[in-house]
Formats: C-alpha cells, structure tokens, sequence
C-alpha cells in the first residue's frame, strides 16, 4: 500500500531565499522521493509592491521564484502570490491563506489515500521523516492526523536561543500537562509539524485560513472528527529565528520574549489541569446530573447558558457518545480560555510554575532531580543560555516518553 501512496509537502515561503533551500535538500535526500510531490506558495499582499520598506520582501520573493523553476529533483507546483498583480488583496493575506491555497491545490488532485504534510520554508529533518510518517499512518488505522514532535535548533545569536528556548519552556510544559491529564487536544500545533490523511481534510473542508493560528484549528478540527497521533518516529528541526510575519506563533512570542514579554506565553502550572482533569472524572456522572467545577463554571459563563449540557445529554444515545460531545463544547480553545483566566486570576510566577512542574513531572517519569540552580523564585532572566537549554531537553525527554505512551494507547 506505501508504494500507491503519495506524499503532498506544503510550504508556504515568504522572505525565504535563504532558508527555504534547505528544506527543499532536505526533501530531495528522502527515501521514498518518488513518492514525493512539493507545492511552494510565495506569498505576500499586493500592496507591498509599493510600500520602500517592504520592497526588500517583495524581491527577496521574485528571486525565490525565479530558483524554484530550476528544481528538477522532484516534482514542484509553484503557486505565485507575491509577482506583480498576483499578491493578496484585501483581508485574504498572511500564512494562513498561503496553506490554504496549497491545502485546496492538493486536496484537488490527490487521491484519497494520499497524505497531507505541513512543512515551513526554515526547517529539516532526517532522511527517512517522510518515510516514518507514512509507515505510522499506515500502523495506525485511526489516526487522521500526526502532531509531529519538534526541537528547535539553536543558532549563533544568543538572543534568539533564549528566546526560542523560553518559548520552547513555555509550549513544553502545556503540552506535558495536557498529556498528563489525557486531554484529546494534547498537541503541540507548530506549521511545519503537522501531517494529515486526504480523506480527512476533505471531510473537514481543508484549512480555515487565520492570520495565524490556522493550525491550530486544523489539528482541532481534525480531532473532532477522528484521533490525532502525538508520536512519530522521525521529528523536525525548525529554525529559530525573529519573525513578525503572523500576529502570534513562535516568531512574534520571539520578539515580545527578547523585549521581556513573555505575558502572552505564561508558564501554566500543573494545578491549573488538575482542575481540568477533575471535570474530565466526572463526565461519565455528568451525563446523568449536574456537578459544579471550576471548568463546568467557566464552560457555563462562556457559553452564557447555566445548563449546556442538557441539549448534550438530550442528543446522545449514551455514556461514551456524551463523553465526545462534551469534549467537542470543550475543546482546545475553551482549554487555553481557561488557563488564561486561572493564570490571571491566581497570578502565579512563570519561576514557581516551572519549577513545580519540573519537579511534578520529573517524580512522574522518574527521570531524576529538578536542577539546583532551578529555583521557584528566581527569575529565569538568570540562567545561562546553557541551563536554559538543558531544562528544555529534560521538557523534551518527559514530553517524548509521554508522547509514546499515549500513542500506545490509542
């Protein structure tokens, strides 16, 4: 069946003449290339052709144009949003319309045992990743989607390591607790690590195209209509870079993070999914009465309804079909609301939540001690590059080994 199926990699580029060859080598050195189609969207608004500041962009964009049609290795659609005439009008702009337009191109040629790969112009990755991917969609029958597992590689400047490291402490410990607690929506929604079956785009009518954010609600699109696998073999490497080419993600968190904000990306702690995950419990009697949470009491005021789950109750046949509608009305986003107000409400310090979490996850998985020069009232401006870095790999290792055991169980 693997050698039937082909492999549609989507990459939207903007200002990339620099990184994206190195993606497209990455691409040409896989093990199954023939098997392979890529699809390049150089995007950027209209108008940007007559604004000084941006024109810099705006030829950055006509050169890579120019090198795509050179590219012989494999089989490449070059989609132009940027040349004279054919950049985005209006509100239809950004990355979000860019995946769009490469979702909609391939959904409309591909088969329907064809898989989707979501891919940024500043990554790599290993010889047999699209391999892997392939071989973990055909072992898991269920999953309509892979969120893949990432690791941003470090550059020269120092100041963009910190960033993307304190980012990455950020992403890391969300997506450990949401594992810890068995949300559906525990995964990590990063552009370039994403890979989806055909059939189950189409099902769900592709990308939603956002300013950003897009796959985020793809993932939880996807989610809601079938399983979406957290582990894979073979992970991407995206670069760590400043960039302000979409309104929040990891290249804005960057530049807010380098200038000391990082209000926008707190590090949530554990005791806050705690909360969650005792409304999680308690689904199975909810189906059958009323228990006021704290999550049930935030669900309630967002839906402005006191009693939103008797039309859930009202509509399913039983306890298990309940469990999924109710996990529908409390999806990921209504999750991240939730987090956000606790945050606020309980003001706990970044320093004390990733040192409770540290040494929460830790004794969980057994791994060892939280570091001594991590302290739970100690800003996180003082660490070195270093030790910022190594809390980042031990995040990492606790997050792949949950990553796998949840996969196992699915």
């Amino acid at each position: 069946m693997l050698n039937n199926v082909c492999v549609h990699i989507a990459i939207p580029a903007m200002n990339e003449m620099e990184t994206l060859p190195q993606t497209l080598s990455a691409i040409a050195q896989q093990s199954i290339l023939p098997q392979i189609r890529v699809y390049v969207c150089v995007n950027q608004p209209e108008e940007w052709w007559q604004l000084p500041e941006k024109r810099q962009i705006c030829e950055n964009n006509l050169q890579l144009l120019n090198q795509l049609r050179l590219i012989t290795a494999f089989p490449l659609t070059i989609i132009d949003r940027s040349s004279g005439g054919c950049g985005w009008q209006g509100k239809q702009c950004g990355v979000g319309w860019a995946r769009k337009v490469l979702f909609d191109s391939i959904l409309s040629i591909a088969a329907p045992d064809d898989i989707v790969v979501s891919m940024d112009a500043d990554t790599v990755f290993g010889t047999d990743y699209i391999e892997s991917v392939l071989h973990n969609l055909q072992r898991h029958k269920t999953w309509q989607a892979i969120s893949v597992p990432y690791y941003h590689r470090l550059t020269s400047d120092d100041s963009a390591n910190r960033a993307i490291l304190r980012y990455e402490l950020y992403l890391r410990s969300y997506a450990i607790n949401m594992l810890r607690i068995n949300s559906p929506y525990s995964f990590t929604a990063i552009g370039s690590a994403i890979a989806a079956r055909v059939t189950a785009l189409r099902k769900i009518g592709g990308i939603t195209p956002m300013k950003s954010g897009e796959d985020f609600y793809l993932l939880q699109k996807l989610k809601k209509m079938g399983e979406v696998g957290s582990w894979n073999e073979q992970m991407v490497y995206p670069a760590a870079r400043f960039s302000d080419r979409v309104f929040f993600g990891t290249g804005p968190a960057m530049i807010k993070g380098a200038l000391g904000d990082w209000n926008s990306y707190p590090i949530y702690h554990h005791q806050l999914f705690n909360k969650i995950e005792e409304t999680y419990q308690l689904i199975g009697k909810l189906y059958k009465t009323d228990i006021q949470t704290d999550f049930i009491s935030f669900l309630q005021s967002q839906f402005k309804e006191s009693d939103f789950l008797q039309p859930l109750r009202k509509n399913v046949k039983d306890p298990e079909q309940f469990m999924r509608a109710f996990h529908e009305k409390a999806d990921g986003l209504r999750i991240l609301q939730f987090l956000k107000q606790e945050q606020n409400r309980e003001n706990i310090p970044d320093e004390l939540s990733l040192f409770d979490n540290l040494t929460q996850f830790l004794q969980e998985e057994k791994f060892g001690n939280t570091p001594s020069y991590l302290c739970s009232n100690k800003s996180l401006n003082t660490l070195s590059t270093e030790q910022l870095n190594e809390i980042r790999n031990l995040l990492f290792q606790i997050e792949v080994a949950k990553r796998k055991r949840t996969a196992q169980s699915l």
